[in-house]
């Protein structure tokens, strides 16, 4: 299992513990989901400005928002393998800026915002949506489960 973490920003120091639960996180979430393969996820750690232009380029958003995911995955199909076999799955972004503002807002760590944040993203790179009120409901849930399983609770 690869994950490959990227910190772009300077507005947020990211250390070994953040980098730490953002691997688990990952990592947990594709065993709880049964995925068959060794996966490779890219995490990138940006600022608002950086993820309001990709909001704005890929959804047509002109607004900073907390986490993109861009996922190489079409239904069942595996699109690439990286050198080690590993499926590529695709990339997050996370807005560290977004992690503390949105922390502070529900009264929680730094840590566990970024957990969720990660967590939400990895869900999408492995099918997930929030298209309909269903949807939306059913990714909620497994989030909760999961962290809670991690012992990151609010």
């Amino acid at each position: 299992m690869t994950v490959l973490i990227e910190n772009k920003q300077n507005i947020v120091a990211v250390d070994q513990e953040m980098r730490d639960i953002a691997e688990k996180v990952v990592d947990t979430a594709f065993d709880k989901e049964g995925f068959p393969y060794g996966h490779e996820v890219g995490i990138t750690l940006v600022d608002n400005e950086t993820i309001a232009a990709l909001n704005k380029e890929y959804r047509d958003v002109d607004a900073p928002t907390d986490v993109l995911s861009f996922a190489m995955m079409e239904g069942e199909e595996v699109v690439d393998l990286n050198e080690d076999g590993e499926a590529i799955m695709g990339d997050i972004v996370i807005s560290m800026a977004k992690v503390m503002e949105q922390s502070r807002e529900y009264g929680h760590s730094p840590q566990r915002e970024l957990a969720y944040l990660v967590l939400h993203g990895t869900l999408h790179l492995l099918g997930y949506t929030h298209h309909d009120a269903g949807d939306t409901e059913k990714m909620r849930s497994r989030e909760e489960e999961i962290l809670q399983g991690m012992g990151l609770v609010r």
